[in-house]
């Protein structure tokens, strides 16, 4: 029972976080207008940055509420805050083996 409402949970969270994708995408398109980059790269990015964060939320050491994911053509800015540098390099290796991940910069502030 409990795994079942673990994976639920799970589950519920990786569509919340992709409906989030989702909504951004169809709301934010004037980036696109501006050249910043192209709609297939937008979408790609915020691919990315949806995988990031659900695989944040399935890492039990990593607070995924407490820490920000943002890409911009591939690469994955991670900001906010973890309680120790193990933490901070776990949020940075999820990010790096994340799919299409082009390079992560880790502006993640370590706070006991």
């Amino acid at each position: 029972m409990n795994f079942n409402r673990t994976t639920l949970r799970t589950t519920a969270l990786v569509c919340a976080f992709s409906a989030l994708a989702g909504m951004t995408v169809l709301t934010t398109g004037c980036a696109v207008v501006r050249g910043q980059e192209t709609a297939g790269a937008y979408i790609d990015d915020a691919a990315i940055t949806t995988s990031v964060k659900a695989r944040m939320v399935e890492d039990k050491t990593v607070s995924a509420a407490a820490i920000n994911v943002e890409t911009l053509n591939g690469t994955v800015q991670l900001s906010g805050f973890a309680k120790s540098g193990a933490e901070k390099a776990r949020a940075e290796t999820i990010a790096r083996n994340a799919k299409n991940v082009r390079a992560v910069r880790n502006d993640i502030i370590v706070r006991p």
